[in-house]
């Protein structure tokens, strides 16, 4: 649809100067108008004569007994009076919006969490607030800190604090790395394992990008000089319940979280072999853009998340 001259230049007058003329109206005199916007009285003349600059006619009769509309003005002042009620309407449903108990969350965690930890916390979370949905994707750390950057979704949850800036990471749970090996395995028998022995045995490695992996590479490359390519590495799998397939198959043995090995250490389907002088830990951190910014419903799931108790039980003490 064609534009007409009036319609291009009437699209120059802004919000500010659309409410200068409703307040012109509604105070009848210039400097009560002024003072209602906060202006001085020659700013508010300026922003008047610039509508009536776009409507190429005179909007406001001025006189001794104050100020009236034109037959211009007054068509202008019944519109720009409609939109201007329209933007506080929909600053008011913004804020009753943001005020709202319920809502979605997007979320997305690594293979621990995603996992062994936030079905559980989500099922709690839900008993309590049934008004808020969680939308759980499972990815490894790296696809989720890049997820979470590229705003596929609100929040992460990954076993490592990002090194990106424009992230914040807030740390809500413990977790501890451990060497596990099936029933009637050897080193059942044994107290303790070396690294040195645990270099040797055929290890099932988990693959890059995942926390597990760079967490057990930086501790032994730091703490024991050891390196990743020194281990009798038999396989690489993409998540922890495959590694544990891999043991139980008799693959090879490996160092996993210990949220993931609970029901297999109750029920005597692994054992924990402690390392000798090691003691891999770790925190879980929430993960999201300086820049977002949280409702309430996002509030109340942090929150939670942080008093959520997620300690893995039943494990041997070191």
């Amino acid at each position: 649809m064609r534009l007409t001259m009036m319609d291009d230049r009437l699209k120059n007058i802004t919000l500010q100067q659309m409410e200068a003329l409703i307040y012109l109206v509604e105070e009848r005199s210039f400097s009560r108008a002024a003072a209602r916007m906060l202006l001085t009285q020659p700013a508010l003349t300026k922003q008047i004569r610039h509508v009536e600059d776009c409507l190429g006619v005179k909007a406001v009769n001025r006189s001794r007994a104050g100020v009236s509309l034109t037959p211009e003005g007054k068509i202008l002042y019944d519109a720009v009076r409609r939109i201007v009620r329209l933007r506080r309407d929909a600053a008011d449903k913004i804020d009753q919006l943001r005020k709202q108990p319920g809502g979605d969350v997007y979320l997305s965690a690594s293979t621990i969490p995603a996992t062994y930890i936030l079905p559980r916390a989500a099922s709690e979370f839900k008993k309590k607030h049934p008004d808020i949905r969680i939308f759980l994707k499972t990815e490894d750390s790296e696809e989720v800190i890049n997820q979470v950057l590229d705003r596929e979704v609100e929040i992460g949850c990954i076993g490592k604090s990002p090194q990106n800036v424009k992230l914040i990471a807030e740390p809500v749970w413990h977790d501890r790395l451990i060497l596990v090996v099936p029933a009637g395995h050897r080193w059942t028998k044994k107290r303790t394992v070396s690294v040195s022995e645990l270099m040797k045995e055929p290890f099932v490695l988990r693959e890059k990008g995942s926390a597990t992996r760079d967490v057990f590479e930086l501790y032994m490359k730091e703490q024991k000089a050891v390196r990743l390519a020194d281990f009798n590495v038999c396989g690489e799998l993409g998540s922890s319940e495959a590694i544990k397939e891999a043991i139980l198959a008799g693959l090879g043995v490996s160092v996993l979280s210990a949220h993931a090995v609970t029901r297999e250490l109750s029920s005597g389907m692994l054992f924990e072999i402690p390392l000798v002088s090691c003691r891999i830990e770790r925190r879980f951190y929430l993960i999201y853009l300086k820049s977002f910014e949280p409702r309430a419903h996002h509030k109340t799931f942090f929150e939670f998340l942080k008093i959520y108790k997620a300690a893995p039980a039943g494990l041997k003490k070191q």
